[in-house]
């Protein structure tokens, strides 16, 4: 009998395991493939980057961005006046309902402005996402050296590394 009882509860715990699991999966915003511009020593702004997914019924636009590496951190986007690409700050990045949004370098992205420090390679970046129904989606990444030949996360997802950032809505 006392077999049965701790059969049943080994069953019900792993079923919530599970459950955990699949509700983390099912986030109604996710984020893929994300991370900052490493810059030289004497920069004091960075980019930010990544794939943002909206798995729910209804649109979202993310409103604003906070960061621990900056000391303002903006939304941003490049747009063209006059055959000169000049970057601006928006209010909100769209994303739409069962879609995507990218943001990468020449397009949307997260402007780190003031840097605490300069990014290295590999150094740890947290971003917290506000979206317009007021819950947070935290971004943990890393700074990469982008540019002369290097590839950014997205091109190595496209080669089959693939990475994502877990960390749900609060």
């Amino acid at each position: 009998m006392m077999t049965q009882y701790r059969l049943i509860a080994a069953l019900l715990f792993g079923l919530s395991c599970a459950s955990a699991v699949l509700a983390a999966d099912a986030q109604p915003i996710s984020v893929e493939n994300p991370y900052a511009r490493a810059v030289p020593p004497t920069a004091r702004n960075s980019g930010a980057f990544m794939l943002i997914r909206n798995n729910s019924d209804q649109d979202r636009k993310v409103v604003s961005a906070k960061s621990d590496v900056s000391e303002i951190t903006e939304l941003h986007n490049h747009i063209h006046d006059n055959g000169v690409m000049r970057m601006r700050r928006v209010d909100a990045i769209d994303v739409p309902a069962h879609g995507s949004v990218e943001l990468k370098p020449g397009s949307y992205h997260v402007m780190l402005i003031n840097l605490k420090q300069p990014l290295k390679p590999q150094d740890p970046v947290h971003i917290d996402l506000t979206l317009d129904d007021g819950s947070t989606v935290p971004v943990d990444l890393q700074a990469h050296q982008v540019g002369m030949g290097m590839s950014t996360p997205a091109a190595m997802e496209k080669k089959g590394g693939a990475m994502k950032c877990g960390g749900g809505m609060k």
